[in-house]
């Protein structure tokens, strides 16, 4: 199984992106996809991430940070997508999309996804 992730560029402070990952399966078969970053310097860290079990529900999941700004939906088969708006300087970095196939009900660490996209740059100027 392979991620794409598109949908990055450069932007403006305030403005909004929207970024997707499709997954090379017909259908998605984990347990999450969700989205991490990684800015210059810094550790990959966790942005949001969906629930995609049937007890999940479809349930989201976001860093305390991007709660209010930022939207994790997903399509009805492979697709999961980021939406930012009122995007911040400090929001520049390298968006992943990943995948968790084997730990139900574990999303938040890098160490629960199998799978990972190539990455999408996301470069908020001010």
């Amino acid at each position: 199984v392979q991620l794409q992730a598109s949908g990055g560029g450069l932007v403006q402070a305030g403005d909004s992106l929207r970024l997707s990952c499709a997954a090379s399966e017909r259908t998605f078969s984990g347990y999450f996809m969700g989205w991490f970053r990684q800015a210059p310097g810094k550790e990959r860290e966790f942005v949001a991430s969906l629930d995609w079990s049937r007890s999940g529900g479809g349930s989201a999941y976001y860093a305390d940070s991007m709660k209010g700004r930022f939207t994790i939906s997903r399509d009805a088969r492979n697709t999961v997508f980021l939406q930012m708006n009122s995007l911040k300087p400090e929001d520049t970095a390298i968006y992943y999309c990943a995948a968790n196939y084997k730990y139900p009900g574990y999303f938040r660490s890098t160490s629960v996804y199998q799978v990972w996209g190539q990455g999408t740059l996301v470069t908020v100027s001010s």
